[in-house]
């Protein structure tokens, strides 16, 4: 694999799933669940400007899990040693716990990492990617390189693994709080200027996003959240995610992949190209 493939490269499942457009309501499914554990939350809420920039935030968030999966090596170097460096100012007590956080604990880190990528995976398959179980777990363990870039230890790296890993997390803590269910609002209902919301769909078209994203969730997080879980609520999300990839499937590669996508597929193009 040249160096300008970056950390994973084509044909490995990881670019697989980061391409497909399922990814990103797969994300935002997983911003949610990282809103229950509180320790996570309480960096959030404490240092970082999610209230007033939520937007420039979504987009950084965004744009480095882009970087990651798609750049070069040396630009993800770059950006995971930026993220580190900021990580080192975030710590606190936890309100809700009363225990002390660190931004950079690998505690923490493993369960951002595990939510991330496991949300993207689910989302994707559930969309009708064809995606194996062998290869599911082969996302994982490629993965598991994402995570330690961060400063995460003892990262799951199996479909198993990240099943039992999340049951332990949700069965000692994970919680429901003011700050969750701010988060949770936040997320459904994000700061935006009065132009934009009378003049564009923006304002409906995230509701509906933000509300897929939710439903992707698995149930007992919702349920955590205190939202009920209805018998139809999985089958009308995987129906409505399944038409969303079509459509989105059906535009121009420029318009449905960012620019660190764009790049890193048409070098594997030209790549084949030289190949043959």
């Amino acid at each position: 694999m040249r160096s300008d493939d970056g950390y994973f490269g084509p044909g490995s499942v990881t670019w697989r799933v980061l391409a497909d457009p399922a990814a990103g309501p797969g994300g935002i499914s997983s911003l949610f669940m990282q809103a229950l554990h509180p320790l996570a939350m309480a960096g959030v809420e404490q240092h970082s400007d999610f209230h007033d920039a939520f937007w420039p935030r979504l987009q950084r968030t965004a744009e480095y899990v882009m970087t990651v999966t798609f750049a070069d090596r040396a630009k993800v170097d770059g950006a995971a040693a930026r993220v580190r460096a900021a990580h080192e100012w975030v710590r606190g007590t936890d309100p809700v716990t009363g225990r002390p956080y660190a931004a950079g604990d690998p505690d923490l880190l493993r369960w951002v990492h595990v939510t991330e990528v496991s949300s993207f995976l689910e989302a994707v398959r559930r969309a009708g990617a064809p995606i194996s179980d062998a290869e599911a777990d082969e996302y994982y363990r490629e993965q598991v390189v994402a995570a330690q870039l961060l400063g995460a230890v003892d990262v799951p790296a199996s479909c198993a693994d990240v099943a039992d890993y999340v049951a332990d997390v949700r069965r000692t803590d994970l919680v429901a709080s003011s700050t969750s269910r701010a988060a949770a609002l936040r997320l459904l209902v994000p700061p935006m200027s009065l132009r934009t919301t009378l003049t564009t769909p923006a304002r409906p078209a995230w509701t509906a996003l933000a509300a897929l994203g939710f439903a992707l969730q698995p149930r007992w997080a919702r349920s955590l959240h205190g939202v009920p879980t209805l018998p139809t609520t999985d089958l009308a999300a995987t129906l409505t995610l399944r038409a969303l990839r079509t459509a989105v499937l059906a535009l121009p590669e420029d318009w449905r992949r960012g620019p660190v996508a764009r790049e890193a597929l048409a070098r594997e193009r030209e790549a084949l190209s030289e190949a043959s």
